[in-house]
C-alpha cells in the first residue's frame, strides 16, 4: 500500500487508531462511530436516523450501535423529564478511556501544607583519598611448545576405471546415443544398467523393443537431460515386461499303420521294413531249425 497524504485545513475529524484499527468491532461499527464523531453536539443519532443516512438495513445499524455501546464508545442514559416521562440521552466518547476519567468523582482540594522549618545544611563530609589502583598483573609468558607438524595424509589413489563391458546389453546401451545424443552414457553407467537390460533380453524382448521403450516420449530436444542413467534406470524398472508363458505341450501322435512285408497284415510301427509279430517268430523258428 502507498499512501498519498494531504494536510486538511478545515472540515476534518481526528479519529484515533484505537477505533480505526479496533480488533473487535465490525466494519459497520467503525464506520458509524467515525460518522458520529464527525457530528456536532445535539445531532440526532437514533437508529432510524442512521438507517436513513446509510445503505445498511436497520438490523445491521442496530447491531453496530450495540457494538459501540459494548466497547464504551457510546453510552445511553435515561433522563427523567417529570410526570413519569423519561428521555434517552446518548453520549459519544472519542476514546473509552475519557469515559472512565469523566466518571471518576471529583477530588476535594488538598489543604495547604504548613511551611517547613528551614533545615540547616549538613557540613560536607571529608572524603578520604582513594588509593591508586594496583598495577595490572602481567601474565607470565607460557613456555613455547615445540610445534609438531603432522604429516599430511597420503593422497588417495583415484578409482580405477571399470573394465569394458561386452555383450548385447552393453552394445544396446552404447548405441542409444545414436538415437538421441542426450542419452550418452559413461562406462560406469553401462556397468550399472547392463544387468537390467539382460533381464529384458531373458524375457524374450528384442533389442528394437527395448530401444523403443527407452527412447519414446523424451522431452523436446531443447530440454537437456541432466542424468540419462537415472532416466533409463527408471524406465527399465517401471516398464519391465512379464516373462512369456510356457509353451503348451503337444499331444503325442499315434503310431502310423503299415502293412507287414510277409503277410500284408496291417500293424502300427515306425519301422521302414514292417514285420508283424507272427512272421517275425516264424522267421526266428526257421533260423533255429
Amino acid at each position: 500500500m502507498i499512501r498519498v497524504r494531504a494536510r486538511h485545513r478545515d472540515h476534518f475529524t481526528v479519529v484515533g487508531n484505537h477505533l480505526a484499527q479496533h480488533p473487535d468491532l465490525s466494519a459497520a461499527a467503525i464506520g458509524i462511530a467515525v460518522y458520529i464523531q464527525s457530528l456536532p453536539d445535539g445531532a440526532d443519532i437514533t437508529v432510524k436516523r442512521l438507517t436513513l443516512r446509510f445503505r445498511e438495513g436497520e438490523i445491521t445499524v442496530r447491531r453496530a450501535v450495540n457494538e459501540l455501546v459494548a466497547q464504551g464508545y457510546l453510552e445511553r442514559r435515561r433522563v427523567p423529564l417529570g410526570q413519569g416521562r423519561f428521555a434517552t440521552r446518548v453520549i459519544s466518547y472519542d476514546d473509552p478511556a475519557c469515559r472512565r476519567r469523566a466518571d471518576d468523582p471529583p477530588r476535594a482540594p488538598r489543604p495547604p501544607e504548613p511551611p517547613l522549618d528551614p533545615v540547616p545544611p549538613k557540613p560536607p563530609r571529608e572524603r578520604k583519598p582513594t588509593p591508586p589502583p594496583p598495577p595490572p598483573a602481567t601474565p607470565e609468558p607460557e613456555p613455547e611448545r615445540p610445534t609438531e607438524s603432522a604429516p599430511p595424509p597420503p593422497p588417495q589413489p583415484p578409482l580405477p576405471p571399470p573394465p569394458p563391458v561386452s555383450g548385447p546389453a552393453a552394445d544396446l546401451l552404447a548405441r542409444l546415443r545414436t538415437v538421441d545424443p542426450r542419452l550418452l552414457l559413461s562406462l560406469r553407467d553401462i556397468h550399472q544398467l547392463a544387468p537390467a537390460v539382460d533381464t529384458w533380453l531373458a524375457r524374450h524382448a528384442t533389442a528394437a523393443q527395448i530401444t523403443r521403450t527407452l527412447t519414446a516420449g523424451l522431452p523436446p530436444e531443447y530440454v537437456p537431460i541432466h542424468s540419462p542413467a537415472r532416466l533409463l534406470a527408471y524406465r527399465l524398472a517401471t516398464h519391465l515386461p512379464p516373462p512369456l508363458p510356457a509353451a503348451p505341450e503337444r499331444p503325442a501322435l499315434p503310431t502310423p499303420f503299415a502293412n507287414c512285408e510277409v503277410c500284408e497284415r496291417a500293424i502300427r510301427t515306425h519301422d521302414p521294413h514292417p514285420t508283424c509279430v507272427d512272421c517275425r517268430a516264424e522267421a526266428q523258428d526257421q533260423e533255429a531249425a
